[in-house]
């Protein structure tokens, strides 16, 4: 894999980072923040009693408050919570870390990996899941390998960068269309 893509890579890589990071700092197991909403009717408010038992433990901290927060804060809370319950204690202990460690970065970075986060949510479909596919591509790679790629994108002059990003563009394309 040449340099070039590899740094598109990266590029993807801190991209698909901030949802493992954007858990609100409120709560106290990360979730997934959700998709853009449509503009349409308000959100329904979520009632305490109609979640499970399991769903009040983890969301036992804002218990006595929950009427008060807004129907998609709640809704958010609920999936957050469900999606908690479904994960092994591995899985579990993986998301506690990257909470803290989003937790322990200055604002302005929080803000920053929130705002990526939410350009990737506003990406077709089809973007998303290039950019995942290369993401565990990256993954895949020797840890000396990403670093040196981490290095080459940090020290590309915007210029470069968009250089490295329409090369991956044009390999994306020659990738779907059909070799004759």
């Amino acid at each position: 894999m040449n340099k070039t893509r590899c740094s598109v890579l990266f590029a993807a890589l801190l991209t698909l980072a901030a949802p493992l990071l954007c858990a609100q700092e409120t709560q106290p197991a990360p979730a997934a923040p959700a998709a853009p909403a449509a503009p349409a009717a308000p959100a329904a408010p979520v009632e305490w009693s109609k979640l499970s038992p399991q769903q009040q433990q983890v969301l036992s901290k804002f218990g006595s408050q929950w009427n008060s927060l807004p129907p998609e804060r709640q809704q958010a809370l609920a999936r957050g919570s469900e999606r908690w319950l479904g994960m092994s204690p591995e899985q579990r202990n993986q998301a506690r870390e990257r909470f803290n460690h989003f937790r322990a970065l200055p604002p302005e970075q929080r803000q920053a990996l929130r705002s990526r986060w939410q350009q990737f949510q506003a990406l077709p479909p089809q973007q998303r899941a290039f950019m995942r596919q290369n993401f565990h591509r990256f993954q895949q790679l020797p840890p000396a390998r990403r670093q040196a790629l981490r290095e080459q994108w940090r020290n590309a002059t915007p210029a470069q960068r968009s250089q490295m990003i329409e090369h991956a563009r044009q390999q994306q394309q020659r990738q779907k269309t059909p070799h004759r």
